[in-house]
């Protein structure tokens, strides 16, 4: 048997996803594999039959190395939604066709939800049609770590880490001037606070932390919002607010749509969130005499591999490998998952489960994690967090720059 292995990246990049990567690819190569493709742009550069043999790429196990520190999707990426097998059946048998042109035996996809929701379809068709020469096996990735069963997901760490230590030089930025200042700091995640809890990490010995953290699991009243920064001005100047992109009003509608009436959507029908700290800003702005800070974090947080967790790097690097070894062993239809033993110490576990409970579910904050009247997080959410952001792994350095890995 070839054991001819393909592997694509979908969504979002992330400082650790090519980690991912390199654990599927390293741990294909010590089990026996023939050739290693890899999809140019996921699912989608498939279909366009773009793909490439990764051999010629990661030749040595420095290569391999620097890849584990290379943020991004060294393969590109897609936020492309297959259509139903029902409604498209030819998608599917052409995507079979490639496959077996190439004598694939195992399909890998590194993505989060949307990216699960692909291998969820694909292993259902494989099924139906009494495709047994193939297996399809999901990575886990997203920062916004919103995908069910797993503990976490590779890249949330990173982001984390990023986060919290962004908003400790934030705060040490605004307690600059003694003026009336609201710093708003804007956080991805969309529907899942994971990302803005974060923000109370930054709370320490040699630093007050911020001041309010608002997440997309509670309603958002800006007049509560408005109440509370009158409250904390009387004891205090410079107040700095970590709010989710995804925070939304009563009626439904984002916090962003005040200002914005866009609505453009991706192909999964996600709107574009961006502009929250802004809309917050000018609001503050309005009804306070004070001067106003929004900050939006944007893409920045999901590919500072300058400042990488070495536990993320090392699990994302794991779980690829995870699902190699499950597919090798016959498994489908599976996404490899994290399962926490402890967090003090930190130990976690690692397993398989069904795609099917894992693809277009998603996992939010728990609320008891959720205090102080919506505005800030629990100790046990910080004790969740705490470990996920652990150590460094600099990238190799040249003449005074990160050395990337590229095609």
């Amino acid at each position: 048997m070839s054991h001819n292995i393909i592997v694509g990246q979908s969504g979002g990049p992330t400082s650790v996803i090519n980690a991912s990567l390199a654990g599927v690819f390293k741990t294909a190569k010590e089990l026996g594999a023939g050739k290693i493709y890899g999809m140019r742009n996921g699912i989608e550069g498939l279909l366009n039959e773009q793909y490439i043999d990764m051999t010629e790429y990661l030749k040595t196990d420095m290569d391999v190395e620097i890849l584990k520190r290379t943020p991004s999707s060294f393969l590109g990426s897609c936020r492309f939604k297959l259509p139903s097998a029902q409604k498209s059946p030819e998608t599917y048998s052409k995507i079979i066709e490639i496959l077996r042109k190439l004598n694939i035996e195992h399909f890998f996809y590194i993505g989060g939800n949307d990216s699960m929701d692909t291998i969820k379809q694909l292993s259902a068709y494989a099924k139906e049609n009494n495709i047994t020469d193939i297996t399809f096996m999901g990575v886990p990735k997203t920062i916004d770590n919103d995908l069910a069963v797993t503990d976490h997901t590779p890249g949330y760490g990173s982001a984390a880490k990023y986060i919290a230590a962004t908003l400790k030089e934030i705060i040490r930025d605004a307690v600059v001037q003694p003026i009336k200042i609201v710093t708003i700091v804007e956080i991805m995640g969309r529907n899942a606070g994971w990302l803005t809890a974060a923000a109370a990490l930054a709370k320490g010995e040699d630093c007050e932390g911020v001041d309010l953290i608002y997440l997309p699991e509670r309603v958002f009243d800006t007049d509560k919002f408005i109440d509370k920064l009158n409250e904390i001005m009387k004891t205090k100047q410079q107040i700095v607010v970590a709010v989710s992109e995804g925070v939304k009003l009563a009626d439904g509608r984002y916090v962003c749509e005040l200002s914005d009436s866009s609505k453009a959507v991706d192909s999964f029908g996600h709107k574009q969130l961006s502009g929250t700290a802004s809309t917050l800003a000018s609001l503050v702005a309005s009804k306070i005499d004070c001067k106003t800070r929004p900050i939006e974090f944007s893409t920045i947080q999901r590919c500072a591999n300058h400042i990488s967790s070495l536990t993320d790097i090392n699990e994302a690097f794991i779980i690829g490998g995870v699902a190699v070894k499950a597919a090798f062993d016959g498994q489908t239809g599976k996404v490899g998952v994290f399962n926490r033993v402890s967090s003090k110490p930190y130990i976690m576990g690692t397993s398989i489960y069904d795609v099917d409970a894992i693809a277009n579910v998603e996992k939010k904050v728990p609320d008891e994690w959720i205090i102080n009247d919506g505005t800030y997080v629990s100790q046990e959410a910080i004790d969740y967090m705490k470990p996920l952001i652990q150590g460094e792994m600099l990238p190799y350095m040249v003449d005074g720059l990160p050395r990337h890995i590229k095609l």
